[in-house]
């Protein structure tokens, strides 16, 4: 049915009507190449060239079509592998967030906890010096008290030593030194 409609065509084509003469001669270089074209057509048709072609055409259709397929998945898989990096750089990012808030809130309770613990310790120096001040306080009034008693007991005996018979001076001696031992005690 092909080549009907190729030969109608190839008749109705406008040189082979615009010649001169007698159509159908080897003279007439149109009816010629009409026969020609006939020749190919036919030799084409005879080894099925068309139907090769056609073949050769579905193939490479199949082979497109094939590559259209395989390039479609490899977009999914890029668009998956795309949306998992974006979901980890998502979490990464979260987690780098929580990260530097705990940072922050660490170095947080470290400074308030330096801050405690320098307090505690001008409060434990600031309890020292006082305790050694009483000391030393306490160890001044002692020092004063032992230096009064020694005068005073000094003086006593000057006293006594002076006014005092040496049998009236033996008792009183005897009792300001009771006295004396019992107040220091």
């Amino acid at each position: 049915m092909r080549t009907i409609v190729l030969v109608g065509a190839a008749l109705a084509a406008s040189p082979a009507i615009a010649a001169t003469g007698p159509f159908v001669s080897l003279k007439n270089t149109d009816f010629v190449v009409l026969l020609a074209f006939l020749v190919f057509v036919g030799v084409l048709a005879y080894f099925r060239v068309p139907k090769m072609l056609g073949g050769m055409l579905d193939k490479r259709a199949e082979n497109i079509k094939s590559e259209l397929e395989a390039a479609k998945a490899l977009r999914e898989e890029a668009q998956e592998v795309l949306s998992e990096f974006e979901r980890k750089r998502r979490e990464v990012v979260a987690e780098a967030e929580r990260i530097v808030d705990h940072a922050k809130e660490e170095a947080r309770l470290t400074a308030e906890q330096a801050k405690q613990e320098i307090a505690e310790s001008v409060a434990r120096r600031l309890k020292a010096a006082e305790d050694h001040i009483a000391s030393a306080e306490a160890k001044a009034v002692k020092e004063v008290r032992d230096n009064a008693i020694e005068v005073a007991v000094s003086a006593a005996r000057s006293i006594v030593a002076a006014g005092m018979t040496d049998a009236h001076d033996g008792r009183l001696i005897d009792e300001a030194i009771r006295t004396v031992d019992s107040r220091l005690r």
